[in-house]
């Protein structure tokens, strides 16, 4: 198996692709002496699916929120000279086409590449047809998962208004190396993504064996995600009901909180580690795997004063007590008395197994939440949200009241969208497809620095306007290079 992919991954520049990571799969590829390589079943192809790296690196975009924090030091005197630097301070004069995006966009095509190439080849294979539609119906949905990540980073989020003009993302679905495709709209690359995934998502797996397949919870949660961003809300309510049907797990961290006051018992403390998890639907991670992801965290795990605002509001929001490191604790990770605080990847020396990129049943609940309160069900969107609350606010009465308007209920669903769903890239996608709405839409401002203020670096208010062209990564110039009709989706020049 890795002298297949060392194969496969020699071919992936020639497109602009990036590394695609593999472990523990070596027992099902044969490998032929002298280091030839042949996959010649549909079940080695199916296999083929199977990535526990999968990954994606934020750097292009994790700082244009207004849910994370930097190390000063990180970002004084770099507001020109680094992506993080220009994005924490909102640097629109700045050129980001001289940044490149590591490997983010590459490695959104390489996963894509490596789903055409099973789709496109194991009909071909031996084996039966029951495992060929398997296969190609997993792969399917990754790569309908991969332009959608795509067209919501490298353009503007879907606005049913200008869609159809919109320059989007290429819709690739061959395996041919040299092909330059033309870029599609953002209208047509959601009519791609919708297509794939409302034909492919039946036909997964309910309990897949490897859970680094994707199930059918997975498929409808993801196909929910895409409808809400489509502003589809009967159908994001349907895709959500469905995926919920088939896994409605929450993790209680009151028990997790028993446990790390040393009420439970010592051996309670891994139940939730590694790969056990509930509500995990999908392993997806910033970096390339669980444990470079983090290291990753020490630089985009550190979370904003304002965020931290928000889980103080009730003084028990578990969410936060249990996974932050506690304010003004010495640390050089992050500067004690700026008022933010770090992300603690263990608790009591117990991994968590939280997936920040992967999508997580929390996610499916509050796509429910915010559709049924689109379609002002207002009754049913409260009962969502408390039924997630209930599992992360400490000592009871965790019931919010109805509120009054539509509008209201959706405010309490997009406050809880940002103490649930952290890093990835939950914030940035949701602050895009929100800005379109003036009654939801947000002006982010970082007053900064807090703490090493001096003449030379005084402290300013920066801010981020809705319609700030920053909402819209530009591609890489590897990208660019290598095919000239990936234009700008900004005003920037190419």
């Amino acid at each position: 198996m890795k002298s297949l992919f060392r194969h496969i991954i020699s071919l992936l520049p020639l497109i602009g692709g990036g590394w695609v990571g593999v472990s523990s799969c070596d027992s099902y590829i044969d490998i032929t002496p002298k280091g030839a390589v042949t996959i010649d079943s549909a079940r080695q192809y199916y296999e083929l699916i199977v990535n526990p790296m999968r990954s994606y690196y934020p750097s292009s975009f994790a700082f244009l929120t207004d849910e994370l924090w930097a190390k000063e030091s990180n970002i004084i005197g770099y507001e020109n000279l680094s992506a993080n630097g220009i994005n924490f301070t909102f640097n629109e004069q700045a050129d980001r086409t001289l940044f490149g995006d590591n490997n983010l966009y590459e490695n959104m095509y390489a996963y894509i590449l490596r789903s055409n190439l099973i789709i496109n080849n194991i009909d071909a294979a031996e084996g039966t047809q029951d495992i060929k539609t398997l296969a190609k119906a997993e792969a399917r949905v990754f790569r309908a998962w991969d332009h959608f990540l795509a067209v919501n980073t490298f353009a503007k989020a879907y606005d049913p208004a200008t869609a159809k003009t919109d320059g989007g993302v290429c819709i690739v679905t061959a395996s041919d190396l040299e092909q330059t495709p033309a870029k599609a709209t953002v209208d047509e690359v959601y009519n791609f993504i919708i297509a794939e995934l409302e034909d492919a998502v039946p036909q997964l797996q309910a309990k897949p064996q490897n859970i680094y397949h994707p199930n059918r919870a997975y498929g409808y949660g993801l196909l929910a995600q895409v409808y809400l961003h489509h502003r589809d809300w009967q159908k994001a309510r349907d895709a959500a009901e469905k995926s919920l049907a088939l896994n409605d797990a929450l993790v209680d961290y009151n028990e997790i909180n028993a446990y790390r006051r040393g009420i439970l018992d010592k051996n309670y403390g891994d139940k939730y580690g590694d790969d056990r998890n509930p509500e995990v639907l999908s392993y997806m991670w910033i970096g390339s795997g669980w444990n470079n992801e983090q290291a990753i965290l020490y630089t985009y795990g550190i979370i904003s004063p304002e965020l931290i605002a928000l889980y103080e509001e009730e003084k028990k929001d578990l969410r936060y007590t249990l996974f932050f490191m506690e304010s003004g604790q010495p640390t050089t990770w992050f500067d004690t008395g700026s008022g933010a605080d770090m992300w603690i990847p263990t608790v009591q020396n117990s991994k968590f197994m939280y997936a920040t990129v992967g999508m997580r049943t929390p996610e499916v609940y509050l796509i429910q939440a915010e559709a049924e309160a689109r379609l002002n069900n207002i009754g049913k969107a409260v009962q969502l949200l408390n039924t997630l609350r209930a599992k992360r606010i400490a000592g009871g009465n965790t019931d919010i009241a109805t509120p009054s308007s539509q509008t209201e209920m959706v405010k309490l669903i997009i406050k809880e969208r940002r103490k649930e769903l952290l890093f990835g890239f939950h914030r940035f996608f949701d602050l895009k497809r929100l800005n379109i709405e003036p009654e939801y839409q947000k002006t982010v401002t970082h007053v900064f620095p807090v703490v090493n203020i001096s003449a030379a670096y005084p402290q300013q208010t920066y801010t981020l306007q809705p319609n700030s062209r920053m909402y819209i990564i530009p591609f890489p110039h590897s990208a660019r290079d290598k095919n000239p009709n990936l234009t700008l989706n900004t005003d920037e020049r190419n």
